[in-house]
């Protein structure tokens, strides 16, 4: 498994669309600072047929130390949900051996 950076989604755009690459790169930048914009206020983004991504908020709470077995106080957090919609998931199918179940990925602000 590889990892893309946005410099290469960027490239590949411009190649493919025949525009210039300083362009693509706004535009991009553009649309990942606006998700970004929309999450932080507390939006639920929807991609038809790729999928929906929704913030998700944990209250404050106790739990234990593993190691002490002390009380200790878990801050609130914010995380950020990503599900799969159709489109996407057939063509995941398609990668994966087997055609098995995938599950999304959290991310932790």
């Amino acid at each position: 498994m590889a990892t893309i950076t946005k410099k290469e989604i960027v490239n590949h755009i411009a190649d493919t669309q025949k525009v210039n690459r300083a362009v693509t790169k706004q535009i991009v930048q553009a649309f990942l600072d606006q998700i970004g914009n929309y999450l932080a206020a507390g939006n639920r983004l929807e991609f038809r047929d790729f999928g929906v991504f929704t913030v998700r908020q944990r209250a404050a709470h106790k739990a234990l130390n593993p190691k002490t077995l002390a009380a200790v106080e878990v801050p609130k957090s914010v995380s950020i949900r990503f599900k799969a919609g159709r489109t996407l998931k057939e063509k995941l199918k398609a990668h994966v051996p087997g055609g098995t179940k995938t599950t999304g990925a959290r991310k932790t602000l």
